[in-house]
């Protein structure tokens, strides 16, 4: 088996041809991360560059190629037509990628094949969700040997849990992920991060989409963390209405040095609509509690989904700038993902059809609103340079 990193490769072409030519695969595995940027107003649609890498494969070498991936998982079938591979599997590759090799060696029937795709043929065997992630071996000596630990703006990603039961509105982790936190023992991931600070890594990202659910399995992990000696700094996304002042303390003591606060409206009428369940009281005594314990926060603003108006606009504008941030992401406009309520809403607006399968990103936004923003948002941000829009 040969991994390579196509994000640290300055020549995709060569890297590929190199990799292919040093131990002939019988088998290409592609993992696609992200569809596209996110951003409305010029959005880069990042699967063309995939669709190249695709084609190299193909071109030097005869065997199947296999997709998988968050970013392909959201998209399975339309993704796999559009990348003209042969295969892809949706959610958890840990688990089916093993069993799909073994029925290749065996010649056997792909039927069956939990998540897999065949293009052209759909969907081969129903999706299924690991219940025990503590099977699937660790991935720190292979990730390690790929990254370079002395460059100081790199954090090392860690995964701690999977799943998420809060469906926010606009939200596409329950495709990826599925709905159900399934957690990692915390004695393993102490482990994970001991082998990746052999190899030299110091800073970690914990990339749960949230890490204090739930709280308890947190405090854990920090606990572990402390009582290891392991001298780290790291960052994580923090659900604000699920904090108290002891798991800060914990993070703190941990070497929690950054959160990032994704309250995404300071309206209450907002928040609702997203399906948040918390509050901007919850939202301010959060950003306190971190403030007091050392801890930066970056927040996030997403403006002009449903039901937004310039009111409410001005309202979270005005909260989020009395929070007294470290930085702030301010985003117009919200992507479409299939299956969540804001497609649905999209669909019945008439903004999109109802079979669109939203693989060209497609962006909700209130359209008396979007000529506004484009004026207000930068003279917000005049004097205020830790705002990024």
């Amino acid at each position: 088996m040969k991994l390579v990193d196509l994000m640290t490769e300055k020549d995709d072409r060569s890297s590929i041809r190199e990799a292919i030519a040093s131990f002939d695969p019988e088998i290409i595995g592609i993992s696609v991360r992200n569809v596209d940027d996110q951003n409305m107003e010029n959005p880069r649609f990042l699967l063309d560059q995939v669709k190249k890498v695709v084609a190299d494969c193909r071109n030097l070498s005869g065997v199947p190629i296999v997709l998988g991936g968050a970013g392909y998982s959201i998209f399975p079938e339309s993704a796999l037509s559009y990348l003209e591979a042969d295969m892809g599997i949706q959610g958890e590759g840990e688990s089916s990628f093993p069993l799909l090799l073994d029925h290749l060696a065996r010649g056997e029937d792909l039927s069956g094949v939990p998540g897999l795709y065949l293009r052209g043929s759909g969907l081969q065997g129903k999706r299924t969700f690991e219940k025990n992630l503590d099977r699937f071996p660790l991935p720190g000596a292979a990730l390690s040997s790929l990254c370079a630990p002395d460059k100081q703006e790199f954090w090392m990603p860690l995964q701690t849990r999977r799943g998420c039961p809060m469906a926010c509105s606009y939200c596409s982790t329950a495709i990826i992920e599925g709905r159900s936190i399934r957690k990692r023992r915390p004695d393993l991931i102490i482990e994970e991060i001991a082998c990746h600070a052999v190899a030299g890594f110091r800073r970690f990202y914990f990339v749960d989409n949230i890490f204090n659910m739930p709280a308890d399995y947190a405090k854990k992990i920090c606990q572990n963390i402390i009582e290891s000696g392991l001298a780290i700094s790291w960052r994580c996304i923090i659900n604000p209405g699920k904090v108290d002042e002891g798991l800060v303390h914990l993070m703190a003591k941990a070497g929690c040095i950054e959160v990032s606060l994704g309250f995404e409206s300071g309206c209450e009428r907002i928040l609702r609509k997203m399906n948040k369940r918390f509050s901007p009281d919850d939202v301010r005594r959060t950003s306190n509690m971190f403030r007091d314990f050392g801890i930066r926060q970056m927040g996030f603003l997403l403006l002009g989904g449903p039901g937004e108006t310039r009111e409410s606009v001005q309202e979270s504008l005005v909260f989020a700038d009395s929070l007294n941030l470290d930085s702030l992401k301010i985003t117009v406009g919200i992507r479409i993902y299939p299956y969540t309520d804001l497609a649905k809403t999209a669909a019945d607006e008439g903004l999109i059809l109802p079979g669109d399968n939203l693989l060209l990103p497609r962006f909700y936004i209130v359209s008396s609103l979007r000529d506004w923003l484009y004026d207000t948002i930068p003279l917000w941000m005049a004097d205020r340079r830790h705002w990024m829009f």
